[in-house]
């Protein structure tokens, strides 16, 4: 192996390790998930959430609705059913109607496309920033995973409110230490976390 190449690989550890390491020092804890693409059962539960509480906003569409029946062992009556909130048919992607335009004027920017989002992010990132949103003091959401996130907190009625606890510093200034829930949500944080890692 010439320097040259010794050179790229050191190069691209420390890349690695400062990635994982601004990751970590955002606020937001990553942890892993657990996740177990074995258990249909939790990627049926899921899915469901997605649909009810994500495809407001964001599309699958590298997804079609005849893959999700194959993929999670559901019939296609029960797709259409219980999946599908539009006119869309079995063989159509997972699309939405929300007007890329509006959705920019809304939120800032349009909601990303989801279908590679834990491809591209991975489980334990999606995981830690589902699990790492608080409410300012303003009332504003933010997040501790990816801070000023355009995105307000959909799952903000299940999980309940959380606000940020301070660490003082000498020079005055603070930063986040952690997270307390203030205003509860209808599930208990275990029932909230599972809820999340379905998803």
């Amino acid at each position: 192996m010439n320097t040259l190449h010794k050179l790229v690989g050191v190069t691209s550890m420390v890349l690695l390790l400062v990635c994982e390491n601004v990751l970590a020092s955002g606020g937001g804890h990553i942890e892993p998930a657990g996740i177990n693409v074995q258990d249909v059962g939790a990627l049926q539960r899921g899915a469901k959430v997605f649909v009810n509480y994500c495809m407001s906003c964001h599309s699958a569409d590298y997804m079609r609705y005849n893959r999700l029946s194959e993929d999670l062992d559901l019939g296609e009556e029960v797709v259409m059913n219980n999946l599908v909130f539009s006119d869309a048919k079995i063989g159509e992607t997972m699309s939405i109607a929300m007007d890329p335009q509006d959705a920019e004027q809304w939120f800032g920017k349009s909601p990303p496309d989801l279908s590679l989002a834990g491809r591209s992010r991975g489980d334990d990132w999606l995981y830690a920033y589902m699990r790492s949103f608080y409410q300012d003091e303003h009332g504003e959401w933010n997040n501790l995973v990816l801070a000023n996130a355009a995105m307000p907190h959909v799952l903000w009625e299940l999980q309940g409110i959380q606000t940020p606890v301070y660490a003082e510093h000498d020079a005055g200034a603070h930063t986040i230490d952690h997270l307390t829930l203030t205003t509860p949500g209808l599930l208990t944080e275990e029932e909230y976390d599972s809820t999340v890692r379905d998803l």
